[in-house]
C-alpha cells in the first residue's frame, strides 16, 4: 500500500534503540496512511456502522453521520489493540468506514419503497447492488475535482468534518472514547436481549396514571429502546423540532379536535380516541405530506447553489487542482465517470423487461446528470449549514425517472425508477460524505489522494451489506410495519402512488405538504423534522425526548466538554449495541422459520 512522508512525520529513534514504549511502538521513517491495516479495519468498522445506522434509519426515519463513530472505534483498534500511532492512518480508516456506511441512508431512503408498495418480488437485488456501486463511484468521481475549491479556497465549514478532526487530534481522549463506546454497546446489547426475551416493547406509563379511554390520545407510552435514547442525545437541540411535532399531534391537535367535535369516526360512527388509530388515519398521512413538502422546498432553496457550484468548477479548472500531485489523475476520474455511467445505463435497461435499451440509456443519462448536479448542491449545502436535503433530492430524482417510464406497465415503471433512483441517492450520499472526510483530512494534514483512494476502496462494500440487510429485515419484520416503519420509504412510496394514480388521501397529503413546505421555508429542514414527529408513533418520540433532555441537562450541569467526550461515545454505543442485537434477532428468526 502507498505511504507518504514529510519531514515532520518522521520520528527519530531514541538513544536506547528501543522499539517500543508505554504509548506504543516507535515509528521509523514515514507515518503509514493508506495501509492494509487502515483499509481492513475500515471495512470491519464500516460494516458494523452501516448495519447499525441502517437499522436505526428504518426505525426512526433519519440517520446519523458515521465518520465520528468510525474515528472513535478506529482509535480503539489501531492505537489501543494494534498499537499503531499514525493519526493520518486512522483518518483513512474512518474514510473507508464512512464510505461503506455511505450506502446506508442512500438505500434505506429509497429501496424500502418498492417493498412497501408490494413489488419486492419484482426487484432484482443484483441489479440494484451493482447499480448502487456504479452510483457511488460516480458521486465520488464527480466531486473530487471540487475539493480544492470548496475546502482550500472557499474554506467551507463542514462542521461534521471539523468534529472528526478534533477526535483525531486527541489520541488519548480517542482511546477513552472507544472504551466508553464499547462498554455502552455491550450494556445496550444485553438490555435489548433481555427485553426481547421478555417480550418488552413499550412501557405503559398511561396505565399507571389510569387515563380514561376518552383521553387515550394522551399517549404516555414509552418505547423501550436505549438506541432511541442515544439518537436523541446525539441530536441534542437539533432534535427539538422532531419532539415538537409529536407533542403537537397528541397534546394539542387531538384535544382540540376532541373539544370541537372534529375527531375522525370509525365505521360505527364512534369517535376515534386511540392514539395509534389516530396516527394511522390522520397524523401519519399528514406527516408524509410534510416530508414531501419540506423536502421539495429544501431542493428549491438549494437551487442557487448551482450557480456557486458552476463557479467553483470553473475556478477549479483554472488552478488545475485535479491534476496536482496530491490529487487523483483527472484521466482516471474521467474513466470512472464514463464507466460508472455506462453501468448505470445497463442497470436501468435490465431493471424491468419493458424498459428497453433506448429508455435505459435515457434513464442512465438523466441519473448521471442528476448525480453531478445534486451531489454538488448537497456538498455545498452541508458545507455551509451542516444540513443535507438528501431525501428531497431523491424524491425529485425518482419523479423525473418515473416521467421517463411513461407508457410502461405500472410495476415495471416503479421498479425501474426506484432502482435507478436508489443509485443516484447512494451517489449523492457518497459525494457529501467524501467532502466531509476531505475537510477532516485537510485539518489533520492528510494526503487528499490517499483519502480519495480510501473512499473508492470502501464504496463498493456498502451496497452489498445494505441490500443483504434490507432483505433480512424485510423477511423477519416487513418493511413499513410497526417494527420497521421506514418513514422515508413510506414518503417515497406515497409520492409514487400519487404519480401513478393510486388511491391516496390527497387532502391530507396536500395539507401536510403545504405545512411542511411553509416550515422549511422558515428554517431549512424544519418541515422534514416536524413531519417525522407527525409520522412516527408517539412512543418513539417520547423516548427520543429523554435522550434530548439528558443532553440538555449534561450540557448545562457538566458542560459541553463532558457531552462531547463522554456522553456522545456512550450514546453511540447504545445505538450500535441495540442495532446489532436487533439484526441478529432477525437472522435467528428467519433461520428458525426456515
Amino acid at each position: 500500500m502507498s505511504e507518504t512522508t514529510t519531514d515532520s512525520q518522521v520520528e527519530k529513534p531514541t538513544s536506547t534503540g528501543a522499539e517500543s514504549n508505554n504509548s506504543g511502538p516507535l515509528s521509523y521513517g514515514p507515518y503509514p496512511e493508506l495501509s492494509k491495516q487502515a483499509i481492513l479495519v475500515g471495512y470491519f468498522l464500516g460494516v458494523i456502522i452501516a448495519i447499525s445506522i441502517g437499522y436505526a434509519s428504518l426505525k426512526l426515519g433519519f440517520s446519523i453521520e458515521g465518520s465520528e463513530l468510525a474515528a472513535i472505534l478506529g482509535f480503539g483498534i489501531l492505537r489501543g489493540i494494534l498499537r499503531r500511532r499514525s493519526i493520518i492512518e486512522n483518518n483513512v480508516t474512518q474514510t473507508v468506514a464512512s464510505a461503506v456506511n455511505g450506502a446506508s441512508s442512500g438505500l434505506m431512503f429509497s429501496v424500502p419503497a418498492i417493498f412497501i408498495l408490494g413489488y419486492g418480488s419484482e426487484l432484482n437485488p443484483y441489479i440494484v447492488t451493482f447499480g448502487a456501486i456504479a452510483g457511488a463511484f460516480l458521486g465520488i468521481a464527480f466531486i473530487i475535482p471540487l475539493r480544492k475549491q470548496m475546502i482550500d479556497f472557499e474554506r467551507l465549514t463542514y462542521p461534521g468534518g471539523v468534529a472528526v478532526a478534533t477526535i483525531l487530534k486527541s489520541p488519548g481522549a480517542g482511546i477513552e472514547k472507544a472504551k466508553l463506546l464499547v462498554g455502552a454497546m455491550l450494556f445496550s446489547g444485553v438490555v435489548h436481549v433481555i427485553a426481547l426475551s421478555l417480550g418488552i416493547h413499550d412501557l405503559y406509563i398511561s396505565d399507571w396514571l389510569s387515563i380514561p379511554d376518552d383521553f387515550a390520545y394522551l399517549n404516555l407510552v414509552f418505547y423501550a429502546s436505549l438506541m432511541t435514547v442515544g439518537v436523541g442525545f446525539i441530536a441534542g437541540r437539533g432534535g427539538f423540532a422532531f419532539i415538537v411535532g409529536g407533542f403537537v399531534c397528541y397534546f394539542f391537535l387531538a384535544p382540540m379536535l376532541d373539544l370541537t367535535g372534529m375527531l375522525p369516526v370509525d365505521e360505527a360512527g364512534n369517535k376515534i380516541t386511540d392514539a395509534e388509530a389516530l396516527r394511522l388515519s390522520l397524523f401519519r398521512p399528514t406527516g408524509i405530506g410534510m416530508l414531501i413538502g419540506g423536502a421539495v422546498i429544501g431542493v428549491i432553496f438549494a437551487l442557487p447553489l448551482i450557480r456557486s457550484a458552476i463557479k467553483s468548477m470553473q475556478n477549479s479548472a483554472k488552478v488545475e487542482s485535479a491534476m496536482s500531485r496530491d490529487e487523483m489523475p483527472i484521466k482516471l476520474l474521467y474513466f470512472a465517470v464514463v464507466g460508472a455511467a455506462i453501468l448505470l445505463m445497463i442497470m436501468a435497461w435490465t431493471s424491468a423487461e419493458q424498459v428497453g435499451i433506448g429508455r435505459g440509456i435515457a434513464m442512465g443519462l438523466l441519473g448521471t446528470l442528476w448525480i453531478w448536479m445534486a451531489g454538488i448542491i448537497l456538498s455545498e449545502a452541508i458545507g455551509r449549514t451542516n444540513w443535507s436535503p438528501l431525501s428531497g433530492m431523491t424524491l425529485v430524482a425518482v419523479t423525473l425517472l418515473i416521467m421517463l417510464t411513461s407508457g410502461m406497465e405500472t410495476t415495471g415503471a416503479i421498479v425501474a425508477a426506484v432502482t435507478v433512483g436508489a443509485a443516484t441517492c447512494v451517489a449523492m450520499s457518497q459525494a457529501t460524505d467524501l467532502m466531509l472526510d476531505m475537510k477532516t483530512g485537510y485539518l489533520v494534514g492528510a494526503t487528499p489522494r490517499m483519502q480519495q483512494l480510501g473512499q473508492f476502496a470502501g464504496a463498493w462494500l456498502g451496497p452489498i451489506v445494505i441490500i443483504v440487510l434490507i432483505y433480512i429485515l424485510h423477511s423477519a419484520f416487513g418493511l413499513g410495519s410497526d417494527e420497521l416503519p421506514a418513514p422515508q420509504g413510506q414518503a417515497l412510496a406515497s409520492m409514487v402512488q400519487g404519480i401513478t394514480g393510486g388511491d391516496v388521501p390527497a387532502e391530507k397529503y396536500t395539507a401536510g405538504a403545504l405545512l411542511g413546505g411553509l416550515l422549511s421555508a422558515m428554517s431549512g429542514g424544519l418541515g422534514i423534522t416536524v413531519g417525522l414527529g407527525f409520522y412516527l408513533p408517539f412512543n418513539i418520540v417520547l423516548t427520543y425526548a429523554i435522550g434530548t433532555l439528558l443532553r440538555e441537562i449534561t450540557d448545562r450541569n457538566l458542560g459541553s466538554h463532558w457531552s462531547d467526550n463522554k456522553g456522545i461515545p456512550i450514546a453511540a454505543g447504545l445505538i450500535v449495541g441495540e442495532a446489532l442485537v436487533g439484526v441478529g434477532y432477525a437472522v435467528v428468526k428467519i433461520a428458525s422459520a426456515a
